[in-house]
């Protein structure tokens, strides 16, 4: 029930919120001309989850979206590139209407609704993403990307935005709050696609993006470029957090 507006029929079950209590409601209008209603509410207990201090870490790219230091990859799943022929068809045909005809309008709210199409089949993956790495692991470590200023290479500036990496480190961010666990960040500057996991050997060619594979000079091992960084990323975010732990004793004492 809204005011003004009296009972709206909405699409979804009965209890939305069993049990907790509403605040309020905002309701919105999307481009692609579809309602949605947000409900702010308390008192709604949060999930309860095994205790787990298993760590990882993770290496976001543009191959596979995250591959974690287990070994775990998950694909890219690049929404708008599999839909870029169709988008760019429809856009194609809404440059030719007159402004402010009814086939215009008509036209707009479908490229709306496909751009809508492909928010939502990227936000359902990386929810996918968050929930399964927040619910099997206690630490998490992460690297401190900067988004906005790789997203300036306009080679790969769409292939970036379509993987939408600052949106995976906000899910993990308050889905490691809400279930007790831990996530922190390794300085972007840190080298954890170059350097040798295996010896600490820091080889300057790998910081090609096309090798994808590389044995280290010095000590001989083979490394995979994305699983190595991951690896690393847990190395240097467990040394983090021992230097953390040292330094909040050394206040108490």
């Amino acid at each position: 029930k809204l005011p003004k507006l009296g009972r709206v029929r909405i699409r979804g079950g009965k209890n939305l919120v069993p049990e907790g209590r509403i605040l309020n409601a905002t309701v919105r209008i999307d481009p692609d001309g579809r309602y949605y209603v947000s409900l702010c509410a308390t008192n709604v207990p949060a999930p309860v989850l095994e205790h787990s201090e298993e760590p990882v870490g993770i290496d976001l790219g543009i191959k596979d979206l995250a591959i974690l230091s287990d070994g775990t990859q998950f694909d890219a799943l690049k929404p708008l590139n599999a839909s870029l022929k169709r988008l760019a068809f429809l856009e194609r045909a809404l440059s030719r209407k007159p402004k402010d005809s009814a086939r215009y309008e008509k036209n707009r709210v479908k490229v709306a609704r496909m751009h809508a199409r492909i928010a939502a089949q990227r936000k359902d993956y990386l929810h996918n993403i968050s929930n399964e790495i927040t619910r099997r692991f206690g630490v998490i470590f992460l690297e401190d990307l900067n988004v906005s200023g790789m997203i300036k290479n306009h080679c790969l500036a769409r292939h970036i935005a379509d993987s939408s990496w600052g949106e995976l480190r906000r899910q993990l961010e308050y889905k490691s709050l809400w279930r007790g666990r831990v996530l922190l960040t390794v300085d972007r500057f840190y080298a954890s696609s170059q350097t040798c996991g295996n010896c600490g050997f820091k080889n300057p060619a790998v910081k090609d993006l096309s090798v994808r594979e590389w044995i280290c000079p010095k000590c001989g091992h083979h490394h995979d470029r994305d699983l190595n960084a991951a690896q690393n990323i847990l190395c240097e975010g467990l040394r983090l957090l021992v230097e953390l732990d040292e330094k909040f004793r050394d206040k108490s004492a």
